[in-house]
């Protein structure tokens, strides 16, 4: 069928790259974890503020390096998955002829711009997945990895959060639960992505399969 573009390496590299985000964010929570078990130093937090900032020593250096890793493995995952999602919903026109409910600005605005990004990426994929598999309901995942997406984003350690490194140490040795409980949230995120790039592109696939089955059928 003319139009259609492969999508089973582009959704395995958005998948993995999903997982290895989570894991990203699995490094971190230890990082935290390992800070609030060694106490805040007599010195005081790291961002004395006004642009004052004490000497790191070694965990927290190393916390940094551990954020910055994960930062990469986000960046990662987001263009992985804008380039699955650019795939199948391109797919999604070509088998139903109609136009997406979203135009193709919002791929990317749709996630950056605030209160837009409450639900217009959700909205893109959810528009990709009916066009792929008419009448059938949207797959459960989808909005679990919608809503622990913003919850992740609201509790403070996801794409959204302003506070850089030393405050989120200091966060660490004070207020390490809440910082743990985002992290596994945004953990439970990229799982919950993973199993949603599965479940649309395997619609998606399905649907390519019979459309192109058809005229065979009928000779």
């Amino acid at each position: 069928m003319p139009g259609l573009s492969p999508v089973e390496t582009s959704a395995r590299l958005a998948g993995w790259a999903l997982l290895l985000a989570g894991f990203g964010h699995v490094l971190r929570a230890g990082w935290e974890l390992a800070l609030w078990t060694a106490g805040e130093p007599a010195s005081g937090p790291p961002d004395r503020g006004e642009g004052v900032h004490r000497p790191l020593n070694g965990l927290e250096n190393s916390y940094h390096f551990v954020t910055s890793l994960a930062a990469a493995t986000v960046l990662i995952c987001a263009v992985l998955f804008i380039g699955w999602l650019w795939r199948v919903r391109d797919n999604s026109v070509a088998l139903t002829r109609e136009p997406p409910r979203y135009r193709g600005f919002w791929v990317y605005l749709g996630w950056v711009l605030p209160v837009f990004n409450l639900w217009i990426p959700r909205g893109v994929v959810a528009d990709v997945y009916r066009k792929s598999a008419p009448g059938r309901p949207l797959p459960a995942v989808l909005n679990v990895w919608w809503v622990l997406w913003l919850l992740g984003l609201v509790c403070g350690t996801g794409l959204m959060y302003s506070d850089g490194p030393d405050r989120l140490i200091e966060r660490a040795y004070t207020d390490v639960w809440m910082l743990l409980f985002s992290e596994a949230v945004m953990v439970g995120a990229a799982v919950a992505g993973f199993l949603m790039v599965r479940a649309v592109t395997t619609a998606q696939l399905d649907r390519i399969a019979s459309v192109t089955a058809e005229p065979q059928v009928q000779g």
